[in-house]
């Protein structure tokens, strides 16, 4: 796990003043690579590469990068680990027999330099399993090749000023370059707003993208950047819907058991200690079951509690080590503790964003990187197996709306907004105290707003929306018009359960779980493997059969069975409960004074971008105690604190 940048400019500048700009991209990137800072540039093409390098395999300066190949002519700079490396070089020294270069070290960087040297980069890339974002030099042909992962693991940001080409794992790399004029993109903020994260391919800067999951971009002298996708969580699933399992339940647990288990255990090769975050839930203790299956000795498991009721998982984490036998490592933290994490988060995020769970992500990477340079995480086994709630209210109300003639739901939803929620909250009162609802009039409005829907990608977007048409909150903008609105999707995945976990998949999943995960773990120099993203079993999920994902009104049926082999059900089988924080009481508590700065009217128009009446007024509805808003307010403070810190650096 590493962090590579670079950039690519016409030529004028000298050896010395390349070296100096992608020696300070390397720089700006320590954290995720603390073990050496190195670049290469050539004066002639007017290119810098830079790396900096986490040591996981082959700590030898043979596993340095940027690497060039034995032929000379290809330079490559990679964030990652590629699992089936060793299988790679076989294949590799079987097909080239004589002609294949004596290899210098045992680094997966190396197998795929000389892999994409004889094979290509996209045909090495369809051979790799593992997560990476790859930037490859020709030096004869002057072609810059960037690749990244299938599911977006890693992630790669690109993009132009002029005729300079940036790229790198982080946006402060962009800041290194002299050349650079950052200027905020108020089409990303409106989608912000909506989402929370910024979705692929924007970025909150002008002029600068996120290169989406399974892409590969090519950059050739005095030509336009071309992009092309060579898989498709979308043609994945396509596939599976139309060749589902028809095995015996049995044989296709056994087969799922055994993928999970090499892709559990081929994430365990390391050079360095190796442990996991165990969370208690159903994917974490899926992946701590099966690395414990294959260890001779206790694996390393990390999680954290908190005294907060509703928000702690660490009895149950500790009863499941306590089954495995592993060595496990518990921390509470306070709210101190959390609280101490928010003024770092514009550092190690980069770019807005705003899932608060980020802070409890960064504390156990923390602790766990006290003792290990790896672990594993649970990630992704909601939206490959059907484990969100949403998935199951989704397809509820969009069987319940579908029996309603529109004429009903227009006039039920007319109805509703008639009165303010303000008023339905008034109401409620007047209801015997068994017959009153929480929160009447903010729900009552959401049953407004679904009955006034009018399709199911509009559905989709009604239930992951924090704000309402945020391009009205914001001078300028024009929120991107992506997958979350397409509807000749349902085209390709027809069941609405199903699409949902695409359109998950393919947005909510690397641009905020995994962004979460890549930025909290990398903070702290800690390498994050994610086994249940392995590609193969993105591809084995969705082609078993809705039965075997859903059961009994309860999500991640085959990912339960699998575990039960391991662990008693009555270890695991509980309410799904998130990895969150308390953030609504903090904002009202101890962060007020915090938010009453970040939120006065003259620091929310301040960059003439947002609107601070809608903000001002769920602000203020917050502190009344009438509905809790903590997720809105949350996406607007994270806003304003990266705009703080880098828009004043």
């Amino acid at each position: 796990m590493c962090g590579i940048a670079g950039f690519w400019d016409r030529p004028g500048k000298t050896e010395k003043q390349l070296g100096e700009i992608a020696g300070a991209m390397a720089q700006s990137m320590y954290r995720r690579g603390p073990d050496a800072q190195v670049q290469w540039t050539s004066a002639e093409a007017g290119i810098g590469l830079s790396h900096a390098r986490l040591s996981i395999i082959d700590l030898s300066p043979a596993g340095r990068q940027p690497m060039l190949s034995a032929c000379g002519r290809y330079v490559l700079v990679y964030n990652g680990e590629i699992y089936n490396a060793e299988k790679i070089r076989s294949e590799l020294q079987r097909e080239m027999g004589g002609a294949c270069p004596a290899f210098r070290g045992h680094s997966d960087t190396e197998v795929i330099l000389e892999a994409c040297v004889h094979w290509g980069l996209e045909k090495t890339v369809a051979r790799m399993i593992g997560m990476f974002a790859i930037a490859l030099w020709d030096q004869r042909d002057r072609r810059l090749t960037l690749a990244r992962d299938r599911l977006g693991v890693k992630p790669l940001y690109w993009g132009t000023q002029g005729d300079l080409f940036l790229f790198g794992s982080e946006l402060k790399i962009f800041k290194q370059h002299p050349d650079w004029k950052g200027e905020i993109n108020p089409d990303a903020l409106s989608s912000y707003l909506r989402l929370n994260y910024i979705p692929a391919p924007l970025a909150i800067f002008r002029g600068v993208q996120k290169l989406e999951p399974g892409n590969i971009l090519v950059l050739e002298q005095g030509r336009r950047p071309r992009i092309h996708c060579y898989w498709d969580l979308r043609k994945v699933a396509q596939a599976g819907l139309r060749d589902p399992f028809s095995d015996n339940e049995i044989d296709v647990l056994d087969q799922l058991d055994e993928l999970l288990r090499d892709a559990v255990g081929s994430r365990m090769i390391a050079d360095v200690p190796l442990g996991a975050f165990l969370s208690g839930g159903i994917d974490s203790s899926t992946v701590v079951s099966l690395m414990q299956a294959q260890s001779a000795r206790p694996v390393q498991t990390f999680s954290i509690g908190m005294e907060t009721e509703g928000y702690n998982e660490a009895e149950h984490a500790k009863a499941i080590a306590r089954h495995l036998g592993t060595d496990h490592t518990e921390l509470y933290i306070s709210p101190q503790d959390a609280l101490n994490v928010i003024p770092k988060l514009p550092d190690y995020y980069d770019e807005p964003f705003a899932d608060s769970s980020q802070i409890p992500t960064f504390l156990v990477s923390q602790l766990a990187r006290q003792k290990v340079t790896v672990s594993l995480s649970g990630d992704g086994g909601d939206e490959l197996f059907t484990g969100y709630n949403r998935y199951f209210w989704g397809d509820l109300i969009n069987r319940r709306r579908g029996g309603i003639p529109p004429f009903l739901r227009k006039l039920g939803t007319r109805s509703i907004r008639q009165l303010s929620a303000d008023r339905w909250d008034q109401l409620s009162r007047y209801l015997p105290a068994k017959a009153r609802v929480p929160q009447l009039g903010l729900k009552a409005h959401k049953v407004a707003d679904i009955l006034a829907i009018e399709d199911e990608a509009a559905l989709f977007r009604r239930l992951v929306t924090v704000w309402d048409n945020p391009n009205a909150m914001v001078s300028g903008a024009e929120e991107l018009q992506n997958i979350l609105w397409d509807k000749s999707l349902a085209d390709d995945v027809a069941p609405f359960m199903e699409r949902m976990q695409v359109l998950d998949g393919k947005t909510y999943l690397p641009d905020d779980i995994l962004t979460k995960v890549d930025r909290a773990s990398m903070a702290v120099s800690l390498e994050a493997r994610v086994p249940l993203l392995d590609h193969r079993v993105a591809e084995f999920a969705f082609r078993l059969p809705r039965h075997m994902r859903v059961r009994n009104g309860q999500g991640k049926w085959a990912l339960r069975e699998v575990l039960a082999r391991y662990v008693p059900r009555e270890l695991f089988e509980r309410p799904k409960m998130g990895f969150g924080i308390p953030i609504g009481n903090w904002l009202k508590g101890e962060l007020r004074d915090w938010c009453e700065e970040l939120l006065r009217p003259e620091a929310l128009e301040a960059d003439g971008l947002l609107d601070a009446a809608p903000i001002r007024a769920v602000w203020e509805r917050h502190l009344a105690g009438k509905q809790n808003h903590e997720v809105q307010l949350w996406t607007v403070l994270m806003y304003q604190s990266w705009r703080h810190k880098w828009l004043n650096d």
